[in-house]
């Protein structure tokens, strides 16, 4: 779900931006970026697009039924109305 590659590519430009009095320590730096950007991204509740699809397409369905069911009972109250 995360992509390492993109965390690696944030902490390497983080370490590239560091002023120049630090560069020495980039590599560290660089390393310490990655570990914390990594738990950081795990703390959040994230889904893949792959799942978030398959429930906007639940979701979907259900409000499409849920019309259906809502116009049901309207036409039924209807009847009912009619018949008194």
């Amino acid at each position: 779900m995360i992509n390492p590659k993109k965390i690696e590519e944030v902490a390497r430009q983080l370490s590239e931006n560091l002023p120049s009095g630090l560069k020495q320590f980039a590599g560290e730096f660089e390393e310490r970026s990655k570990q914390v950007l990594q738990h950081q991204l795990l703390k959040l509740d994230l889904v893949s697009r792959e799942e978030f699809e398959v429930q906007q397409h639940v979701l979907l369905k259900t409000r499409e039924k849920l019309e259906a069911l809502q116009h049901q009972v309207n036409e039924l109250e209807k009847r009912l109305l009619e018949d008194k």
